[in-house]
């Protein structure tokens, strides 16, 4: 019988360091999304922030306590990541174990913003996403949800399948970015 190996979505294809931009995978994570029933939205916050110390997030923005974090993910739900959600919250919320379906990126460096504006459809400055901001957007052809949790740093997460290709695609605009400053005389780190 043959024996299967779990290999990361993005296994042997990263890091990617490219003119100061660095693209690496997280460490794979539990990720659940959280979705709450008609009118308990309140009640899953309550309930989260027992279990968990943490809010059901604004639109837009996610939250960090000890290893986990919740992060808006769209109308109505959020993505727990981290950690499993405790079952107090299974009264008030749809719970989806989405562990397998999200491959989690990290990009970081001081050219890191325009790598992203190459490839996302949306305004990613600091004045229009900072610290703490959850976007979700396309990277490309991809949908995909990006956090900044500060600095030069953004996690973006994409579907498992479309791992390689944002990769490429990541690689592709970090070498465009470092081929642009290399010519207009800026130092690239």
């Amino acid at each position: 019988m043959a024996e299967l190996i779990a290999l990361s979505p993005t296994h042997g294809l990263t890091p990617v360091s490219v003119g100061g931009v660095t693209l690496t995978e997280a460490p794979q994570a539990p990720i659940w999304a959280i979705l709450p029933l008609r009118a308990q939205t309140a009640a899953v916050g309550t309930a989260l922030q027992a279990a968990h110390g943490l809010p059901f997030p604004a639109p837009g923005s996610f939250h960090d306590a000890g290893p986990a974090r919740i992060a808006w993910s769209g109308l109505d739900q959020a993505f727990l990541i981290g950690t499993a959600p405790a079952q107090t919250l299974a009264a008030h919320a749809a719970l989806i174990d989405q562990s397998d379906a999200w491959a989690h990126l990290c990009l970081d460096g001081a050219d890191s913003r325009d790598v992203l504006a190459r490839l996302v459809p949306i305004d990613l400055s600091p004045a229009a996403c900072p610290k703490g901001s959850a976007r979700r957007t396309l990277l490309g052809h991809m949908s995909c949800l990006i956090l900044h949790p500060g600095g030069a740093a953004f996690e973006i997460f994409v579907f498992r399948s479309m791992a390689h290709s944002a990769v490429h695609e990541l690689t592709r605009a970090m070498t465009a970015v470092a081929a642009r400053r290399a010519r207009d005389g800026h130092s690239v780190p």
